[in-house]
């Protein structure tokens, strides 16, 4: 599968981010949804023409591309935890253990934010639902979820900086920095998310 290497997320498949071109409610292609229905057995495509369905349907694969994204983005954050063993190693081989602190301060931060991008609410309610989702709003967070891939750069950057850094401490806390920054992105995407229902 080709990387998108425009949009500089370098480890994502190209999802339709280096096709983004106006069109529909919110101005960005679905080209992910485009993608799905593309791969659709015979069965599936005949159920699209039951009438209401296939707004379920397209609800039911917007859900699974956002949970593949956020998948995909809690697991390259997770990448982060190689450089803060090598930071943990190098502190413990140097006689600093004061940095250790860090090290683990760090570690359980990058885990809360991981897990919440993996876990976080997917804004969908089913066909049946009492109160049915917005698909602007439903487009809003997933384009919010596109968006929280620069801050798990940022955060993997940082991670890899501390290894390399004369002063470990100062360069773990730019790190707790940039991940606490990312978890407020998280909660600013529960709050997009609230809206929702």
């Amino acid at each position: 599968m080709p990387l998108n290497m425009r949009a500089g997320i370098s480890y994502l498949p190209d999802w339709g981010l280096s096709r983004l071109a106006p069109g529909g409610p919110t101005g960005v292609s679905m080209s992910i949804l485009d993608d799905a229905r593309a791969g659709q057995n015979v069965l599936e495509k005949l159920m699209n023409a039951i009438p209401g369905f296939k707004g379920y349907r397209d609800k039911e694969l917007r859900r699974d591309a956002d949970k593949l994204l956020r998948e995909s983005l809690a697991a390259r954050l997770d990448e982060g935890k190689k450089s803060l063993n090598d930071v943990a190693q190098a502190a413990t081989r140097g006689g600093s253990l004061d940095v250790i602190n860090d090290v683990e301060t760090a570690r359980k931060r990058l885990d809360k934010v991981a897990n919440r991008i993996r876990y976080a609410d997917r804004g969908y309610a089913g066909l049946f639902a009492a109160v049915k989702v917005q698909e602007d709003k439903l487009e809003q967070a997933y384009q919010f979820d596109l968006a929280l891939a620069d801050g798990v750069d940022a955060a993997r950057g940082r991670a890899a900086e501390a290894v390399a850094a004369p002063d470990k401490a100062a360069a773990l806390r730019l790190l707790i920095d940039e991940l606490d920054a990312l978890d407020g992105r998280v909660t600013e995407r529960e709050n997009v998310l609230a809206g929702v229902r």
